[in-house]
Order: C-alpha cells, then structure tokens, then sequence
C-alpha cells in the first residue's frame, strides 16, 4: 500500500513537474518592447477657440495608476504624471512591458484613483509577486500553470483592509496632494483640462456602488472621503455638500449600475427605507451624470428591460464583480430603466432621484485609456495585461473570473462645451450636455423645442437657431408652444471607425396610470432601406472580415441628420427621450487579439459601436 502510495504521488509530481516546465506561451503582441529612448512623445496641440454655440470636447474622467491598491497588486507602477501623458497622446510603458499610447489626444481627463488606503501599496512595497519579479519576465519565460499560481498567490487571501497599516492617513494626504500636483502640472487651458478627481468605491455584498468624485479646481479636502468611512453614498453626499459650501465646487458620477444587482437605480434608499423629495434633490445635486460604457460593459439597458430594443444586447457584463459567477437582478442597474423609474416616482411621489445625463470613461489601470479596439491593452494587467493573457493562453483563470473575453474597450465622455477650460467642461457636465461613446469619437447634437422647421439642418447656423428656438441634451423642453416637440439631430461619423448605421430616438412615457413604457424610433438611417409597418429597419450588412480582423466602409453613412416630430406624443403625460447613433459592425478587439495570436476568430467577431446622449424631458 505505501508502494502503491508512493508510486501515486511520484506521477502527481512527475505530471506538476512537466506542466511548470511547459514553454511559455507565444504572444507576439508583447513586442516591440517599450524604450523611453523611442517613445512618441506629447504632441502639440491649438488651443480652441471661445464658442458660443459649443465645442465638442472628448475625455476620460475614469483612469487608475499605481495609487490605487488593485492596480498595484496588477503590477501596475505607473504614476498621475504617465496618465496624463497618455491620454494627451504620449507613448507610455505599459506593465507587460510594451509601448501604449492614443492615435489622438483626449481633450480633458481625470485619475480617479480609490480613496480607500490612496498610494500606501506604492509607498509601502509589500512583499507580491510582482515586486519579486515582473509582469513581462513571467510571461516570456514561465508556463500558463506557473502564471495562473503567480495570479492566484497575488489575488488569494488579500484584502483591503491589509493595507491599513499604521499612519496610512499621512501616506494617503501625501498620494493625494501628489494627484493634485500632477493635475496641476498638466492643465493647459485652451489645449487640455486635467480634473483632480478620485474614486469611491463602495461595494457592499460585492454589489457594485462605486462613484468617481471630480472637482472643479485644486480646491480639494486634504483627504479624499473614501468607503472606510462610510460606504452608504448618501454619507458621500453630505461630505460633497460640506465641501462645496466650503468652496470646493464638485459631483460625483455613479458608473458600473449595470454589476450593482439592482442597487444603484433602485427605488428605495441604501438601508431599505422609502425615498423622499428631500433625498431625490441630494441625490440630483450630487450625482448630475452617471457612467454608461466602460471596460466592465454597458450600462444603458437591458435585453431583459427593454425586450423590444434590437440593440440592447449590446456589451452586456451582468455578474458580480468578485469571482462569484452570480447573475444581478437588471431593474435598477441601467440607465434607461432609471429614466422610467424616475419619471414615475415624480407622477405618483412629486419628486425625480434620477434626472441625470450620462457620459463614457474607460476605468483603465494602467494610467491609460483602454478604449480602441485594435489597441486594446486591458484594464487590469494581471487579468489583461496581454493577448495572451485574455485569450487565456499565457495564464490560466476560472470562467467566473472577471476580465478576459468579457471586458470590453470602452469608452469615452463627451461634452459641448464653449472653451476647454475646467470651469466650462465642469459647468456644461453640471447642466448636463453630454453624451457617452463606446470608444470611437462618433461626433453628436440633439436639441429639442416645439417650432423647429422642417429643413432646419440644412441651414448653415442650424445649431444657433436649434438653441434659440429650443434645448441642449441635459435639459427640460420648453414651455409649450406647439402641438408635438420636434427634434433636431445631427451625428458625424469617428474618421477612424465605422461609418454609421442610423441614428434613433428612445422615448419613455407615461400611460394615464402612472406606468412606464418606451419606444425606439429609426429616424435617419444609411442606404435606401425602408422601414416595415412595426417600425424597424433591416440589418445594414456587414463587411467584417474575422480571419483578417478587417472591415469596409463600403456600407452606412459618413453623417446622419435629420428633424424628427414625435407622432405619438401626448401633451398630458411626462415624457424623455434620448438620442442613439448605431455605427456599421467592426471588429471587435478579440477578433485582433485573436489574429495576433493565430487562434480562430472568435464567435462574436464585430460589434456595432454607438453614442448614447442626455435626455431631454418633457414636463406637462
């Protein structure tokens, strides 16, 4: 029997000894290798001019470095400073050791790094993996087993609360005034706006709360408020409303309502209790905007929610956030429900918790923007840090873990601004006239009144007379003074992306009892296409090319415009609607991890990109 037992272990070890000594996976995305001597650096760039009629202004407020503790545990090392040289569109070094930068520059920014025991990981040098040795020398050298134990030593048995050791306070005040330095060192009125800003990341039962907070100026607390001290967000308001009475102007922006399960859009308050006018103005003066496309999918609607939505199934990441593979409850986590939940509480309670608008960031974690697709170099690197290492050739992961094929590029904020100067972005995020991307920078207006003519896009100051006549995405319509409100929208396509598809109106409304409901109109699409008797349109095409992650603009539109009536509108029940822009299909950055690698094309080979603006309402 010992023999037997003997013999048994001897062809475990033998079996682990042959696994740990299988070569490295083959990733030719790791090359070239980064060299400072080589890197591009930042370019210059105009400043724009003063526009009354608005500027269109394309950022990132969701960026992390080395400050906060799950990117240091990724490896990530890099610095506010690398940040901002990125998303300025200078090359950085990414943790797997290659070069990483923008084909254009970002107008404005924010590192947003968690409060909660801010830089002390950075400062204090434990004792993980990574600090033994790097990323890029583990993935050269080790086998996929060898990197998955790397991953598991690095993730296993950590907790947040490891990094509260004594005077973390001082470390966290001095990462914290480094942030506001750096932020300092590259706002460049005109030419680039940098926001000091930080992540709240409140997340009870692995349930997702997070909000980034951004303020106005270098007007700041000397510590950022964090989950520490409280992770109820109506605790984070009252620190903001504190603050802004002090002179430190701010908001917060909810993002990720879609891995919630159901929370962040819910329709009682944090401990269970009824909502209240009093809470609905908190809330709306704290959180103007929310976060609908990042890495972790989007956040705009459901299949479940809006089963007659053609493209609502569109990036959809609805799991926990921890390794649990537990689906979340979709009412209450995005944001076209929220519209329709609002617009009832105010029909049956007199008051609205969710009027906002909505812009794109990233959550990239490597001082960067991981928003294009043949670019994408992921969002945490140890989880994503390579192709192979998404494709799970290079490190291997339990399918409930999040990253991998799941993430998505994505995305960008938006904002019609008159300058590039923090006063003028802060202050048009405030009123809200903005919109999110899923990465490309798909150009977007949307006004609405009540006299708008028919052939209004076709004249030369049609924006001016749109705002004359009517309102900016953000804001409520007018007083009456027509029989049904008129829309006017105009999208031009990314110069880099795909041309568009079509472009929609989304409308929810309310019926005589106070019930919900929403519609997506098609009112201007590509091509010759005709709508059927239901409304819709048929499929563009697509051009894509999986084996050679290409496609053609030989399909869509380079611009849509059109102005669009509501036929259905009834001047007696509360109304928003929304604009959508819909690109052709294009790969999508597995199908070019997947080339780079020489695997088979994935099964979800293309996606279509989108824009998605603020609502504007309507109020009887």
């Amino acid at each position: 029997m010992q023999l037997k037992t003997t013999g048994y272990r001897a062809i475990i070890a033998a079996l682990a000894a042959t696994l740990i000594a299988c070569s490295p996976a083959e990733d030719p995305g790791l090359f070239p290798e980064y060299s400072a001597a080589t890197a591009k650096p930042i370019p210059q760039k105009k400043a724009s001019d003063y526009n009354a009629d608005k500027n269109l202004y394309w950022g990132d407020l969701h960026i992390h470095t080395g400050y906060s503790t799950d990117a240091y545990i990724s490896g990530v090392r890099a610095t506010p400073d690398d940040a901002y040289t990125f998303v300025r569109g200078g090359e950085i070094r990414h943790v797997a050791g290659y070069g990483i930068k923008l084909k254009r520059p970002l107008d404005f920014a924010a590192v947003t790094d968690h409060s909660e025991y801010l830089g002390v990981m950075l400062a204090t040098s434990p004792d993980l993996p990574l600090n033994r040795r790097g990323l890029r020398d583990r993935l050269l050298t080790d086998s996929a087993l060898q990197n998955s134990w790397m991953q598991l030593q690095s993730m296993w048995g950590f907790d947040l609360e490891n990094a509260m050791i004594p005077g973390w306070e001082t470390i966290t005040a001095s990462a914290w005034e480094e942030i506001v330095a750096a932020a300092q060192r590259h706002n460049f009125p005109g030419r680039f706006t940098s926001f000091v800003g930080y992540e709240w990341t409140s997340m009870p039962g692995e349930r997702n709360l997070h909000r980034n907070v951004i303020y106005r100026g270098t007007a700041v607390p000397k510590l950022p408020y964090s989950s520490v001290d409280s992770e109820d967000p109506r605790d984070l308001w009252s620190a903001l409303d504190r603050q802004r009475q002090a002179g430190m102007d701010n908001f917060a922006i909810p993002h990720n309502g879609n891995v919630s399960d159901g929370l962040m859009y819910a329709q009682v308050m944090f401990d269970g209790q009824a909502m209240h006018a009093d809470y609905a103005e908190t809330r709306m003066r704290n959180e103007p905007i929310s976060e609908i496309f990042q890495v972790k999918g989007s956040s705009e609607t459901h299949p479940l929610l809006s089963d007659e939505d053609n493209f609502a199934g569109f990036e959809i990441y609805d799991t926990l956030l921890g390794a649990s593979q537990a689906d979340v409850k979709p009412k209450g986590g995005y944001a076209r429900d929220a519209l329709r939940t609002g617009i009832e509480m105010s029909h049956r309670e007199g008051f609205n918790p969710y009027r906002f608008g909505v812009i794109g960031s990233s959550d990239g974690h490597n001082a960067s923007s991981p928003a294009e697709e043949d670019s994408y170099h992921g969002k945490l690197p140890l989880m994503d840090g390579s192709a192979g290492i998404r494709m799970r050739q290079s490190l291997w992961l339990p399918e409930g873990m999040p990253g991998g094929e799941r993430w998505s590029a994505a995305g960008l904020a938006a904002v019609c601004a008159e300058e590039n100067t923090r006063g003028a972005i802060f202050d048009a995020m405030r009123r809200k006239e903005t919109f999110a991307t899923s990465g490309p920078r798909i150009a977007v207006r949307f006004f609405g009144g009540w006299d708008y003519a028919e052939n209004l896009i076709d004249d030369d100051q049609w924006i001016e007379k749109a705002r004359a006549g009517g309102v900016a995405m953000g804001s409520d319509l007018p007083q009456r003074t027509g029989t049904a409100p008129r829309f006017a929208l105009w999208a031009i396509r990314d110069p880099d992306s795909g041309n568009l598809d079509r472009l929609q109106v989304i409308k929810g409304w309310l019926d005589s009892d106070g019930d919900s409901h929403e519609q997506v109109f098609n009112v201007a699409w590509s091509g010759d296409r005709k709508l059927d008797a239901q409304g819709e349109l048929r499929a563009v095409g697509n051009t894509v090319n999986a084996a050679q992650a290409s496609y053609q603009n030989t399909i869509g539109s380079d611009q849509l415009a059109t102005v669009w009536t509501d036929p259905d509108f009834n001047p007696d029940r509360e109304a928003f609607y929304y604009a959508r822009v819909i690109e052709i299909p294009t790969p999508r950055w597995t199908t070019f991890d997947r080339k780079t690698l020489g695997m088979e094309p994935p099964e979800r080979a293309s996606l279509q990109e989108r824009a998605v603006t603020s609502a504007i309402w309507y109020s009887p």
